[in-house]
């Protein structure tokens, strides 16, 4: 069975993190309801739906509308979290913010998530990923030097630094509920969240191990041996040799003296990553993952997502899932065992989803 079974949370539909927080949640066991747009244009439901919207039934609502509301906190009573991922002070301007929801559900868990954080000088203000993770400093470290900095995608904001942390904070305050009875209210802001997966970097920077220019650091790409490099077919390959074992397997693997690429001298950085690159610019990409496989060089293949799917060790494991189409699967795993992904996306009424709940 799985560990949230038996949790009820409502997820007010949403762009970026409330969804991910959503499939998440649903993934581990919790049954949650979808509150969506009356008129059916919910968020993600043309692109994305079909993964991120899995696992739990939809219900559509219109929030405006008095007797839809009156439902919705009638689904509040025999919930254990909201979670949801509106502006500040939206939620209560339509009567559903925290305070009216504990009002006839003490132990009520309420989880906020927005890129700024509930409050703040820049609370209001809109934005997406890539300015929260601008504002956190995290963006300023990513991509080549001398060039602006390059968004990773939207994982370090909206997932990684929004939905995670949503997640992480809904479940400690359900455990917190359970033993005194009151719920909490979870201010999860991107800025946050993503400042704090970047915890590393300023204990790096405080030991003189880090610099702000983007490139010249550790794992940054700086150093050639923790960096991706071309191969002859156009694929690319992933080093992470950084225990010097490793790195002694990399420069084995490359025909290399050791003698003439000392691992830790930084000035010589430039010349080892040329070197480097040359080398592996002589091979297929799967020519490398050959030579390399089952060494400590710490070699891999860079896979596109439908080659990560198709790969040997993602398929043992059950990595991906196929319900409908590929798709990662849930994880984490529990006592070994792989959960399935539930694809089904039930319709209901305001009136069945009550019904369901009683």
């Amino acid at each position: 069975m799985p560990p949230l079974s038996g949790f009820r949370i409502l997820e007010f539909d949403g762009l970026g993190p409330v969804t991910f927080a959503g499939m998440m949640l649903a993934d581990l066991g919790a049954e949650v309801l979808r509150l969506t747009r009356a008129d059916g244009g919910g968020a993600f439901e043309d692109v994305g739906g079909a993964v991120l919207h899995r696992g739990r039934a939809v219900v559509p609502v219109d929030l405006k509308a008095e007797a839809d509301r009156a439902r919705v906190l009638d689904l509040a009573r025999s919930a254990d979290a909201v979670i949801e991922g509106f502006r500040p002070g939206v939620m209560e301007r339509l009567g559903l913010g925290p305070d009216a929801l504990a009002r006839d559900n003490p132990r009520l868990v309420y989880g906020r998530v927005t890129g700024w954080g509930q409050g703040g000088p820049l609370a209001d203000q809109v934005g997406h990923d890539i300015n929260y993770i601008g504002l956190s400093g995290v963006l300023h470290a990513m991509g080549e030097p001398d060039r602006p900095p390059r968004p990773p995608l939207n994982l370090v904001g909206d997932y990684g630094g929004g939905a995670m942390m949503l997640v992480v904070g809904v479940l400690a305050a359900l455990l917190e509920a359970r033993k005194t009875g009151r719920g909490r209210v979870v201010d999860a802001a991107m800025t946050d969240g993503s400042a704090l997966l970047a915890a590393l970097f300023p204990a790096l920077a405080a030991r003189g191990l880090w610099s702000d220019r983007r490139g010249a650091n550790l794992l940054d790409g700086g150093a050639p041996f923790y960096r991706c490099y071309a191969c002859r077919d156009g694929g690319f390959v992933a080093v992470g040799a950084l225990e010097p074992r490793f790195y002694a397997a990399l420069l084995k693997g490359l025909e290399i003296d050791p003698a003439e690429a000392p691992q830790q001298e930084f000035a010589l950085w430039p010349g080892l990553h040329a070197r480097f690159a040359a080398v592996f610019a002589t091979r297929d990409r799967d020519d490398w993952a050959d030579r390399f496989a089952g060494t400590e060089a710490c070699v891999t293949p860079v896979l596109t997502f439908e080659e990560a799917a198709a790969h040997p060790h993602n398929r043992t494991r059950q990595t991906h899932a196929r319900a409908g189409i590929v798709q990662p699967a849930p994880a984490p795993r529990f006592d070994g065992q792989v959960v399935p992904v539930s694809p089904e996306r039930p319709r209901l009424t305001l009136d069945q989803a009550l019904e369901r709940w009683r």
